[in-house]
């Protein structure tokens, strides 16, 4: 699943794949956009973990699950 997350006052963004489900990471979303957490916490394929202010948040995109396909179309 790839996750790119936007940061106030910031040019860049955070880009990163990672194992967990579409449902698991938008309840962590949810969880710090609602003040119930005071930061985002999610982890990526390698197991580095990333944890963002909730109050830092700009935008959370969420790529889907499909399994990139490799070579030539024809």
């Amino acid at each position: 699943m790839e996750i790119r997350i936007g940061i106030l006052n910031t040019a860049r963004e955070l880009s990163f794949e990672s194992a967990d489900s579409a449902a698991s990471i938008e309840s962590a979303v949810a969880a710090a956009l609602n003040g119930t957490a005071p930061f985002l916490k999610l982890s990526d394929d390698a197991g580095k973990v990333y944890l963002v202010p909730s109050a830092t948040l700009a935008f959370i995109e969420i790529g889907d699950e499909k399994v990139r396909r490799v070579g030539f179309v024809a």
